[in-house]
C-alpha cells in the first residue's frame, strides 16, 4: 500500500508540467506573495531543492502556441524544468509548493516559478489560491504522466516576471534554447466534469 501511495504521488507530482491559460484574476496581496517569496527563497540553489527531496524530471518544457479543440491552452512560450516533491501532499500550501520550476542558464539552473498539483480523485471542488482558480481538470500528459492522471494545477512565476502574468501556464521570456534535453509538448486535454 506504501509503494502505491508513493507511485500516486510521483504522479500527481509529475503532472505538474501543463497548465491552462486562464481569465485574469485579482492578485494577490503583494505582502503574502514576499513571504512565499522568502519562504522558497532557499531554493535558488537547486542542491538545497535536492536535499528537500525536490527531484529533476530532467525535460526543460516549453509550447509552440499550437491550439488543439479540447485541449488545454498554453501560450508560446516555456516553463522549464521540473523539480517535483512527491512527499508533499494534502491541502495546496503557498509555502510548501509540489514543484519548484528551474531555467536553464548556461550550465546553471535558475528558480523562475512554482507550481501546487491537485488530482480531480482529491478535489471535491476546483482549487484555488491567491483567488486563483486551478487550471483543468486535465488528463495526465503523456508520455511522461499516465493519461488516466486527472488533474487540477496552478503555476506562479514568483521569481521571473511574466507578461502573461503571474498565474500563466508559460513564460514567452523562459527559454529551453541551448537545454540538452529540450521537450517541446503538446497540449493536454481537458476533461468535462459533471
Amino acid at each position: 500500500m506504501r509503494t502505491a501511495s508513493l507511485a500516486r504521488c510521483v504522479v500527481i507530482a509529475l503532472a505538474g508540467f501543463w497548465g491552462v491559460a486562464q481569465a485574469p484574476a485579482e492578485e494577490p496581496n503583494k505582502a503574502e506573495i514576499d513571504a512565499i517569496r522568502q519562504a522558497l527563497e532557499k531554493y535558488q540553489d537547486p542542491y538545497n531543492a535536492i536535499r528537500d527531496l525536490y527531484l529533476s524530471t530532467v525535460g526543460c518544457v516549453h509550447y509552440n502556441g499550437e491550439k488543439i479543440e479540447g485541449h488545454m491552452e498554453y501560450p508560446k512560450g516555456a516553463m522549464g524544468i521540473h523539480f517535483v516533491n512527491v512527499t508533499v501532499s494534502g491541502p495546496p500550501d503557498p509555502k510548501r509548493p509540489n514543484v519548484l520550476i528551474y531555467e536553464p542558464d548556461g550550465k546553471k539552473l535558475r528558480l523562475v516559478a512554482v507550481e501546487w498539483l491537485v488530482p480531480l480523485a482529491e478535489a471535491k471542488e476546483r482549487p484555488s489560491l491567491f483567488g486563483q482558480p486551478f487550471q483543468g481538470p486535465m488528463e495526465g500528459h503523456e508520455p511522461l504522466i499516465p493519461k488516466d492522471f486527472v488533474h487540477y494545477d496552478l503555476h506562479a512565476w514568483l521569481f521571473k516576471d511574466n507578461p502573461l502574468g503571474m498565474f500563466s501556464p508559460t513564460n514567452p521570456d523562459v527559454t529551453c534554447d541551448g537545454s540538452d534535453f529540450s521537450l517541446l509538448e503538446t497540449p493536454t486535454k481537458m476533461v468535462h466534469t459533471p
